[in-house]
């Protein structure tokens, strides 16, 4: 079985991904990897607090592996972050990093470029699936997550906090992609078929930063 890396944002598409490997048996995931903030002890883009983060990985019964980045970061210090800890790990036997990315060209290409220089492979469970699709999947497996970050510049901040479900499909305006790949929204999955148990949090404070996204901060209960 080979081992890889799993990139793991603690949002929806990096669960349905994670399941997606976990269930095909093919593959041993041997860390979460994760971009944390230096300063705010969060989840970079998400603002989960680390705390959080933490929890998700005890429930999935998962190392976790955190690349720390300052705030404000430029690709050229995330790249030589992320370069640090994917040396480590390729030094181990691990050829490979999977992520939850959907169909952004782009971003798949820049993935790939940035592991062929460490002569690394990318894996994307999830390419070329329908959004929509793959956001009901998501729900009729019993996953569950709430939205923590909106990108009012695309969507309302109505939809901070609330739970991704049947209705908030529903309520999603045109446009909107309901995987949120163009970064409408992320997203903190709390409970679901690879999580040993649910992870407890209240809803705390909502505040708007650099003048355009809208969090929903949650709390670890």
């Amino acid at each position: 079985m080979e081992r890889i890396l799993f990139a793991w944002s603690g949002g929806k598409d990096s669960a349905l991904a994670l399941y997606t490997l976990l269930q095909e048996g093919s593959w041993e995931v041997a860390g979460l990897l994760t971009t944390v903030t230096e300063g705010y002890q969060r989840i970079s883009m998400h603002g989960v607090r680390l705390e959080l983060l933490q929890q998700q990985a005890e429930a999935l019964g998962l190392p976790l592996e955190l690349v720390w980045i300052p705030q404000h970061c430029d690709n050229g210090e995330y790249e030589r972050r992320m370069q640090e800890v994917l040396e480590r790990y390729l030094s181990q036997g691990v050829h490979a990093v999977a992520f939850g990315d959907i169909h952004l060209e782009e971003v798949r290409s820049y993935r790939e470029r940035n592991l062929a220089r460490l002569d690394m492979g990318a894996i994307f469970p999830l390419w070329g699936k329908a959004p929509a699709e793959l956001v009901r999947r998501f729900i009729a497996l019993g996953f569950r997550a709430v939205i923590t970050c909106v990108d009012t510049a695309m969507l309302g901040r109505e939809f901070a906090g609330r739970e991704i479900d049947a209705q908030l499909l529903a309520e999603l305006p045109a446009g909107v992609d309901p995987c949120a790949e163009n970064g409408e929204f992320h997203s903190f999955v709390y409970a679901g078929p690879i999580f040993r148990r649910p992870i407890a949090f209240t809803r705390g404070e909502k505040i708007l930063r650099e003048n355009r996204f809208f969090y929903c901060d949650l709390l670890p209960a």
